[in-house]
């Protein structure tokens, strides 16, 4: 039959019939004349040869292009070949990637990201703290891990006291309440007004018993309250002689009220001599206010 093709398109030549193309070179089926070209005859058609298959067409003659990969796109326009199967490409056969952030829709595990945010291998908007905000909408990048967060992926302050829960010491703190950076209320001081000593003593003068036998009271009401005893001084004399003083005086205001049945344990003195003033040194009536005794609230 190869022979009996090639003589006919001979003769065909030979009378006009046919003429070629240089489309293609040597293609397999096809009737090809002396420099490989392809035989065409008066209908535009290619000539097949007689062992012409299926397989053998060529876009040249009709043929469809192959599209290897099933993605629709044929090969010779697709700029990405081996596209698994069922997975959306675009007009130049690639995958889609509909929201823009580099990583395929076959493989985005957060589709519609919003465009320029940064997003990791999966397609998803990056949590560099880990707080389970994406960074992009995270108004508190760096927050220690575990920490609780809320959905501007700041700390949680559940008492509203100013310090974030996972530094706050002292959950659950009133509404109001001043506290210290530990998140616990700041240490509350009462001046014992009315408790006074003799001149450069430590002697409790008679008058001081109404007030401190009043305190007792409170103090073994409540056992689980823990104090300190703190004695003030004016500026007069010498810093450390003040200081020492002002210790005593602490210390005497403590015994009394253990001998009326606070308890021991609970409470501590401490002298602070002329360093915590509460009003002017240089007038008679401040140095007064300065000559003090507090309680002052613990933890």
């Amino acid at each position: 039959m190869k022979y009996l093709s090639i003589v006919l398109y001979v003769l065909m030549m030979s009378v006009g019939l046919v003429s070629t193309s240089h489309a293609a070179k040597n293609p397999i089926g096809y009737v090809v004349g002396g420099y490989g070209d392809l035989a065409i005859d008066n209908y535009g058609k290619c000539i097949k040869t007689g062992s012409w298959s299926k397989k053998h067409e060529i876009p040249e003659c009709g043929g469809k292009i192959p599209d290897a990969d099933g993605d629709g796109v044929a090969d010779d326009k697709d700029k990405c070949p081996g596209t698994p199967k069922g997975v959306k490409v675009d007009s130049k056969g690639c995958p889609l990637d509909s929201d823009g952030d580099g990583v395929t829709d076959d493989k985005d595990k957060c589709p519609g990201t919003p465009k320029g945010v940064k997003v990791d291998s999966k397609g998803c908007p990056l949590d560099s703290d880990g707080d389970g905000v994406a960074d992009y909408m995270d108004k508190c990048p760096g927050t220690p891990p575990g920490a609780a967060v809320d959905a501007n992926g700041c700390p949680t302050d559940t008492d509203g006291d100013g310090i974030a829960d996972y530094l706050d010491v002292c959950p659950n703190t009133q509404k109001g309440i001043k506290v210290d950076n530990n998140g616990c209320p700041l240490a509350v001081k009462i001046e014992l007004r009315g408790v006074n000593f003799a001149n450069n003593s430590a002697k409790l003068k008679s008058g001081s018993s109404d007030v401190l036998d009043g305190t007792a009271s409170i103090l073994t009401r409540y056992p689980d309250l823990k104090v300190e005893i703190g004695g003030h001084t004016d500026s007069s004399g010498a810093a450390s002689y003040n200081k020492a003083l002002s210790q005593k005086r602490a210390e005497s205001v403590r015994e009394y009220l253990i001998s009326k049945g606070a308890k021991a344990g609970n409470l501590i003195s401490r002298g602070y001599g002329e360093s915590s003033p509460i009003a002017d040194n240089k007038t008679r009536d401040g140095r007064a206010k300065n000559r003090r005794v507090e309680m002052k609230l613990l933890k």
